[in-house]
């Protein structure tokens, strides 16, 4: 009788659509993307989804200052989200956003069913208003002291020096982090989910086997002895997001739509792909549901969450499994040491299947935090990766070409060590299952040992002196070859790439878990050999970083008279700037900066060299021949790629969003700005 396929579905948390994906970010979405691809591998129906979390006030004050929609910003973040991620061979089955039509008729139908089932219910409250910016503040824009130990800059919902909670209104000396005015509490009508009603109901879930991490489960226990507060789900307008039904002015609070993501992506799979939404959501389902957070979002996920879905029908999640946060050289990312290293620095300089490689090698099924050195990265990554393992195809191949047309032979040599290949591949799955990828990875590692001393100990390059021991030659290559194909097998849900190039020169149709157990290769003819991986080369690591440094490095604090918007300059200073028609004669990236084109400018018979922060915004290609404003009486500033001999002007918060000044038609090279 055949065994049942496993239905399973994958979330990872949703990144927030205000920024860019960083290596920290990285972490959750390679692990979880191994975890997918070994189940994919093994033949289960395993779907992965995520969103962009499109909403809240951030997105609102950054559309807001940067001039565009909320859905003109959403959007171009998702796309470079969506790059990102492709460009780490995270593989989602559908990517989408919280802002769709979906997520809001879920919200909708989950919030209707808790209000009428009583666990929705309105209170008056009072909550600080920016009466600059005229809006009521959320949490994370009102900072102060906080009011159990007095630390200074806190946020108002927690505090990141003694990990105390309390609400906003509990801060001493708050100001707004929106205008830095002193907040007025205002009275507003709220919504509030009766989270205290689940009190029960959590206590049994959190200690039912295998819905949390011991670790995870121990902390949640406190939680609930400590007793639960019912939870705020209204932000007052203006705010982007969806409108409580009945409530106008009133809208969702950004982490009750966020996780109803996760339902309205799989929905949207469903849609493309004619799949049954109700038997992967419905109270009682046969379908597994597994969510991969970082452990900053426990009490989400581990007390609303389920509590949530609980109160309105619908399946609790199968496990929740969080992760520790990412330290770099045993230290939080740092901005100024060019360790905050986004997502696309790091594509730009080295292979993705490096660091997929380095994290899966550094996590357990703990939430411990995992460090990234990046001396033992390259040491890693060269010893494991092309060291012991792509060494065995590159040196055995050679042989195979040479002498046997790249033809295997017909027997193996030693087919014991071949099955007891084949037979770790049980442990490696179970630690594949568990998330003990750290694990898995020493067996693979210590399986290519000792195909490696296989071959150190019958020496192919001596047996290929002498045509007499072609036979023993060709028969020690297939050996090889064989348990090379066993090893990246064993990597494929943590290497697709090279694992896909391996098949390729294998002369293999892809390959799933079951086939690593198939007989070997005999007189199987392979392809010509090619480079599969190469070496980390230092000085990419060492340009990663300092590309990190240009990117990210906080400019210089000024005085604060030069910060203070009501301080004024001379005439007299102001005349001293020699503004100046230019015209971009030539535009061109340079080599090693992330941030930075080098623009020739012509201002009339003279030529300058211009670096100008604008990559990000503009294509090279489209700034020729276009006419702009610059500063031609600047000090001259050497830079390490060359000397800045002025500065053009332009206008925005930076980033995508630059916009150099041009001058009206009429305007020639040369000309004096008055």
């Amino acid at each position: 009788m055949q065994a049942s396929v496993r239905r399973i579905l994958v979330t990872s948390a949703l990144p927030y659509a205000n920024g860019p994906i960083h290596l920290g970010h990285l972490v959750e979405y390679i692990q979880t993307d191994i975890w997918v691809r070994f189940q994919k591998l093994r033949g289960a129906n395993c779907w992965y989804v995520c969103a962009d979390d499109t909403h809240g006030t951030p997105i609102m004050l950054r559309a807001r200052q940067e001039g565009v929609a909320p859905e003109a910003l959403i959007e171009r973040m998702e796309q470079a989200h969506r790059a990102d991620f492709a460009g780490f061979d995270i593989d989602f089955d559908c990517y989408y956003s919280t802002h769709s039509a979906e997520n809001r008729e879920l919200a909708d139908l989950i919030y209707r069913r808790l209000r009428d089932a009583g666990h929705i219910q309105a209170k008056t409250i009072e909550q600080f208003y920016d009466p600059v910016r005229e809006m009521f503040l959320p949490d994370r824009f009102i900072k102060g002291e906080c009011p159990r130990c007095g630390a200074r800059d806190q946020y108002g919902d927690s505090c990141e020096a003694c990990g105390a909670t309390y609400a906003p209104t509990d801060l001493k000396n708050p100001i707004s982090a929106v205008s830095g005015a002193q907040p007025v509490k205002k009275e507003t009508l709220h919504y509030f989910f009766q989270l205290s009603d689940f009190a029960d109901f959590l206590k049994q879930w959190v200690h039912r086997s295998g819905h949390l991490q011991p670790e995870v489960a121990h902390k949640v226990n406190e939680w609930l002895q400590s007793g639960l507060r019912d939870w705020d789900i209204t932000r007052d307008a203006p705010y982007f997001g969806f409108e409580i039904p009945d409530a106008p002015g009133k809208y969702f609070y950004v982490w009750l739509d966020a996780p109803i993501g996760y339902m309205a992506s799989f929905k949207h799979l469903c849609e493309e792909k004619g799949l049954d939404f109700d038997a992967y959501w419905n109270p009682d389902p046969d379908a597994e549901l597994y969510h991969f957070i970082g452990k900053d979002i426990v009490y989400f996920h581990a007390l609303f969450w389920p509590a949530m879905l609980h109160g309105a029908g619908f399946r609790t999640p199968t496990a929740i499994s969080a992760h520790g946060f990412l330290t770099v050289g045993g230290e939080k990312m740092s901005k100024s040491r060019g360790t905050f290293i986004n997502a696309r620095t790091y594509l730009d300089h080295l292979d993705p299947q490096y660091l997929r490689y380095y994290f899966a090698a550094k996590l357990g099924a703990g939430v411990e935090d995992i460090d990234l050195n990046f001396d033992d990265f390259c040491q890693r990554v060269n010893a494991d990766l092309v060291g012991k393992v792509v060494n065995i195809a590159s040196r055995l191949s050679g042989f195979l070409k040479k002498r046997f047309d790249n033809t295997l032979a017909g027997t193996l040599p030693d087919a014991d060590l071949y099955q007891s290949f084949v037979a770790a591949g049980e442990e490696i799955a179970k630690a594949y299952e568990t998330r003990e990828f750290g694990k898995a990875m020493r067996r693979i590692m210590a399986l290519a040992d000792a195909a490696n001393q296989y071959i150190d100990e019958h020496k192919p390059w001596i047996m290929a002196k002498d045509p007499a021991l072609d036979k023993e030659l060709r028969a020690v290559c297939t050996q090889g070859i064989n348990l090379y194909r066993i090893l990246v097998g064993y990597l494929k849900p943590v290497l697709p790439r090279l694992a896909a190039d391996s098949e390729s020169f294998l002369n293999l149709s892809e390959q799933s878990w079951p086939d690593i157990s198939t007989p070997p290769l005999l007189n199987h003819r392979i392809e010509p050999f090619k480079p599969l991986l190469s070496r980390v080369d230092p000085d990419r690591v060492a340009a990663m970083v300092e590309a990190s440094k240009e990117d990210l490095k906080p400019a210089a604090q000024p005085s604060k008279e030069k910060t203070d918007p009501s301080a004024t300059i001379d005439y007299e200073d102001f005349a001293r700037v020699d503004l100046r028609i230019a015209r971009i004669q030539k535009a061109e990236a340079v080599e090693g900066a992330d941030k930075l084109l080098r623009l020739t400018l012509d201002l009339g018979g003279e030529t300058r060299n211009v670096f100008a922060g604008i990559k990000a915004a503009y294509d090279p290609k489209d700034l020729e021949g276009r006419l702009t404003v610059m500063v031609a009486n600047l000090k001259p500033r050497k830079m390490r790629f060359g000397v800045s001999e002025g500065m053009v002007l332009a206008a925005g918060p930076g980033g995508e969003e630059l916009f150099l000044l041009s001058p009206d038609e009429g305007a020639e090279p040369g000309m004096k700005v008055k």
